[in-house]
């Protein structure tokens, strides 16, 4: 008997601690975490011309819950974006940035890639300290990772 109590106490703690505000992302609404940001910045070329209005989105990855998006964009005619987003999070932010595009695909959807920014440009605060840029890219090549994303 005494082991079912203890089945159910363990289980009853495993539950609540799943029910925190953390665990459905209302860190913001109940004040709990710090808020951590981080900006990104490139330019992004087709053909050796600049990808304009190529999307840019920015999020933050979490394990049990769906990623937070922080900011999205488009670049600019000159194949260029600037992202910056924060998030309240109560342990370390893990923040990626995923490239939505078309070049050389005729192909339905778009082709989507991911890069995961570096822990030393993450700024605690709502405003990023530092910006990670990920240089001038050629997306001609095909990269890790890379998948056909429809629901983008």
């Amino acid at each position: 008997m005494k082991c079912f109590h203890l089945s159910i106490f363990v289980t009853l703690c495993l539950l609540i601690s799943c029910l925190t505000p953390s665990s459905f992302g209302y860190n913001d609404l109940f004040d709990i975490g710090t808020a951590q940001s981080v900006a990104v910045t490139g330019i992004l070329t087709c053909n050796g011309r600049p990808s304009d209005g190529t999307k840019v989105k920015l999020y933050d990855v979490d394990t049990f819950d769906p990623d937070d998006l922080m900011a999205e964009g488009f670049t600019d005619e000159k194949g260029h974006f600037l992202l910056e987003g924060f998030e309240t999070e109560i342990s370390d932010i893990e923040p990626k940035l995923n490239i939505y595009h078309n070049c050389n695909d005729e192909h339905p959807c778009q082709q989507k890639f991911s890069i995961v920014v570096p822990d030393n440009y993450i700024t605690e605060g709502k405003r990023p300290q530092k910006i990670f840029d990920i240089g001038k890219l050629n997306l001609e090549g095909k990269f890790s990772g890379q998948q056909r994303d429809c629901f983008n």
